[in-house]
């Protein structure tokens, strides 16, 4: 039987995907009567105390002896990925699922322009294809919502008005999301390979849940005070994109590279907009089909890479 250390994170990676792709859905569900950093609190802090028990019972001695640079950076990566959900579930009050989801999953951008500096880790040639291809299709199933086919003719709004209202702010939230989110990952790389996932992931998701519910505390908002269903839809946000998802990804990044496993989380607009189709009567347009499908595409390039480095990884 395979252990943990020898399965390949290739199918962890689409695992991840189909996980991470439920976390709007479910935000859009507590957004009926909870504010969006309460939200974000509640999941962290679930996931941090579902994974406790695991860690007392495994993990302990592994705890104990991590120090100076180690601590530091798993400590910066709670707050990354803290203000990451503080920002972009955020931008979910302002903007449509699909722009918020699709602006945030620019992370992989950051990651492919910051990585050769910070983790000295060239972007393979498979891997910039696949990026170029995914984004590509990232921003068409952006402009989807500005842009509409009259016969032979292409007709948007005009440009400014992208930079304008409610919507505008929601999309610079998404975007400071996906800025975090690109940290949050190259960090997780630079630690992942001094860790076990376990530890790993019981620190990271503690220090953001403590990050966001001081920003709780100061908004003024609560914790507490909701109806049950409210609860309900933030614990399946602890447990399927959180501890599932981005465990998921974590576990990943100790095989790949950062910028592969961002190209990964390009794959979540495709799920979500699916999901947005099923449960919030969100049709989506041929613009976001035919986005869907480069993404798509994008990620199987990228994955010409992915499977020769998990194999060397794993030996």
């Amino acid at each position: 039987m395979k252990t943990l250390k020898n399965i390949s994170p290739i199918p962890g990676l689409f695992l991840g995907i189909l996980a991470v792709s439920t976390a709007s859905i479910f935000i859009r569900y507590a957004q009926a009567e909870a504010p969006s950093l309460a939200i974000a609190a509640g999941r962290l802090s679930i996931a941090t105390i579902l994974l406790a028990p695991f860690v007392i019972r495994r993990s302990l001695v592994e705890l104990r002896v991590i120090r100076g640079r180690t601590l530091f950076f798993m400590i910066l990566g709670g707050i990354f990925l803290g203000f990451h959900f503080a920002s972009w579930i955020s931008s979910l009050e302002y903007t449509s699922v699909a722009s918020s989801v699709v602006l945030v999953t620019t992370a992989p951008l950051w990651v492919a322009l910051l990585s050769p500096l910070f983790l000295k880790e060239k972007v393979a040639k498979w891997v910039l294809i696949g990026l170029v291809i995914s984004i590509t299709g990232s921003m068409i199933v952006g402009i989807s919502g500005k842009c509409i086919v009259t016969g032979v003719a292409l007709r948007c709004v005009p440009f400014d008005s992208l930079f304008q209202g409610r919507a505008f702010f929601g999309n610079l939230l998404a975007l400071l999301g996906a800025f975090l989110s690109g940290g949050y990952l190259m960090i997780g790389r630079r630690v992942r390979n001094e860790l076990t996932l376990l530890p790993y992931t019981f620190i990271v998701y503690g220090i953001a849940a403590v990050v966001l519910i001081v920003l709780v505390f100061i908004s003024d908002q609560s914790l507490i005070g909701y109806t049950t269903n409210t609860y309900i839809w933030i614990l399946l946000l602890a447990i399927i994109p959180q501890l599932i998802g981005h465990s998921s990804f974590n576990y990943a990044l100790k095989y790949l590279s950062a910028a592969y496993v961002s190209i990964a989380l390009l794959g979540e607009p495709v799920g979500t907009i699916l999901l947005a189709y099923l449960f919030l009567r969100e049709s989506p347009t041929a613009f976001e089909l035919f986005g869907g499908f480069l993404i798509l595409l994008g990620i199987t390039f990228a994955t010409k890479t992915g499977k020769k480095m998990a194999i060397v990884s794993s030996k």
